[in-house]
């Protein structure tokens, strides 16, 4: 609970501030673990890669377009598999070289920090109006990779306690041969659980019903593929992606609102949680790795591999994915989405769950400073590319979000609006109804045609009016609220009455603000 009511605090400071919520939250974390006193923190393996992992994922899935999607599965692709399977060997070499990890180690370690994290790219697609395509690839990019580098985790984790048995290129081959079984097995599992999950929801029509369905989906698909002992995360992305493809053909507008509201909270509260604990954790496992004075240099210098890796694959695929286009490369995409490149939940996740024994149930050598150089990477990159993300982004031209989006959404309005009138001229001139109703619906499509063509004017014109008309209708509303409040306090009107004018103003302003965005 406190640190529910700690992340609410800072998520309003970070608005205020113009920073990223999950940095300031780490930032925070860490200072507080750092304290004369502070309690030792441990996180359960399960809290995170079972109770907040699937829902985190599915609703960063369930955003993604599959037609957007398609039109950059190539560089998707390569950075998703191939930036992976590169960090993963580079992170390997140079923490066997720095921090003298084995070599099996040494892959899980870099296993575990070879994905991104969807939830720092998803804010910083909120704070800056990124082109389209850019947004639907880094998207993309830390979903999928999420998906392989748990894959490739697996893996380094069954050699690293001996249960892979193999070595040389037997090793190899069997290692390329799980992957495939794992996320092909993976995304069979999600296919079929969102299968299932369309057909329930196409039949109900209780919006309480659909919303727990909705919510226990992604812990769904994740525990079935880990009963399977396939890919429970590669299940999650493609049942959401599946579903949220099929989403507006399964769900009412009124489930939709709910849904929107209650995954945002869930999302608000989970997100915070991990990401304090993310900077809590890290003072708990520093002090019980004990005498280790290598580990702040090891842990720089991995976090520094991860950033040349990922700068070493972006350009070179950015530029080849422009020169496809017929299009000359430049350095601002490539630039912001190299340095998008955060690790977070996902990572933190994986290395908590690293096995504490080996197959002959002997301790499992060098974990903790696995797990010191793992939740130490993933706090320097979440602070020094959080706090500094933003800034480089303006530096290469990206504002912030809503120029280019409220132009296109602001048009898209004003084609809804013409349709509606259109319709409602065919049916006035069918006589599908009573002439009173047809010029009450005319005068409000006719209103939100004209205020919605001022807003184009506007923009077009660079002018501002004093008050735009929601902004005067939510300062009426105002007004009614404060009358409201004053009767009751003079004892006017019941606190039964006061509840229900209440719920009747919200509701107005709702549906105002609704039909007027």
């Amino acid at each position: 609970m406190l640190l529910v009511a700690v992340a609410t605090v800072v998520a309003a400071f970070a608005n205020r501030l113009r920073v990223p919520a999950p940095s300031l939250l780490v930032a925070v974390g860490v200072a507080v673990g750092l304290l004369p006193g502070a309690p030792a923190v441990h996180v359960p393996p399960a809290v995170v890669s079972l109770v907040v992992l699937p829902p985190l994922l599915y609703a960063a899935s369930e955003e993604l377009s599959w037609r957007d999607l398609r039109a950059v599965w190539r560089p998707v692709a390569v950075l998703a598999v191939g930036l992976v399977v590169a960090s993963a060997a580079a992170v390997a070499a140079v923490a066997g070289a720095v921090a003298a990890l084995s070599l099996s180690m040494a892959f899980v370690l870099g296993a575990v920090l070879a994905s991104t994290d969807p939830v720092a790219v998803g804010a910083l697609g909120r704070r800056l109006s990124l082109p389209a395509r850019v947004q639907t690839l880094v998207q993309a990019e830390s979903l999928f990779n999420d998906a392989t580098s748990l894959v490739l985790f697996q893996i380094a984790v069954s050699f690293a306690v001996g249960s892979a048995g193999m070595t040389g290129a037997g090793a190899a081959l069997h290692g390329v041969g799980e992957f495939g079984v794992l996320a092909a097995g993976g995304a069979a599992a999600g296919a079929v659980v969102a299968a299932g999950v369309i057909v329930v929801r196409r039949r109900i029509t209780d919006p309480v019903l659909e919303t727990v369905t909705a919510l226990i989906t992604p812990y769904v698909a994740y525990l079935l593929g880990q009963t399977l002992h396939v890919s429970g995360v590669t299940a999650v992305i493609v049942a959401g992606l599946v579903i949220g493809a099929w989403r507006p053909k399964i769900t009412t507008a009124q489930t939709r609102l709910q849904l929107h509201s209650v995954y945002q909270t869930v999302i608000f509260l989970l997100e915070s949680a991990v990401f304090a604990l993310i900077g809590l954790e890290l003072p708990t496992l520093v002090r019980e790795l004990g005498s280790a004075g290598r580990w702040p240099l090891a842990a720089l210098a991995v976090t520094g591999t991860l950033i040349v890796t990922r700068v070493a694959w972006v350009f070179p695929v950015w530029a080849a994915y422009q020169w496809r286009r017929g299009k000359r490369p430049s350095w601002p995409v490539p630039a912001v989405v190299s340095w998008a490149g955060t690790r977070g939940v996902v990572p933190l996740a994986a290395a908590l769950s690293i096995p504490l024994t080996t197959v002959s149930g002997s301790a499992l050598p060098q974990r903790d400073l696995v797990l010191v150089l793992a939740a130490a990477a993933i706090v320097i990159s979440l602070i020094v590319q959080g706090f500094t993300l933003e800034p480089l982004a303006r530096l290469a031209g990206f504002g912030p979000a809503g120029a280019g989006p409220a132009h296109e959404e602001t048009i898209a309005r004003l084609r809804l609006a013409e349709a509606g009138l259109a319709r409602l001229d065919e049916l006035a001139g069918a006589g599908a109804a009573p002439d009173e109703m047809i010029d009450r619906l005319r005068a409000s499509l006719e209103a939100r045609i004209g205020a919605t063509r001022a807003r184009l004017d506007q923009s077009a014109d660079g002018a501002e009016t004093v008050l735009t008309e929601r902004e005067l209708r939510a300062d009426l509303i105002a007004a009614e609220n404060a009358e409201l409040s004053r009767l009751y306090d003079a004892g006017t009107v019941s606190a039964a009455t006061r509840r229900r004018l209440q719920r009747g103003l919200d509701l107005e302003i709702a549906r105002f603000t609704e039909g007027h965005r």
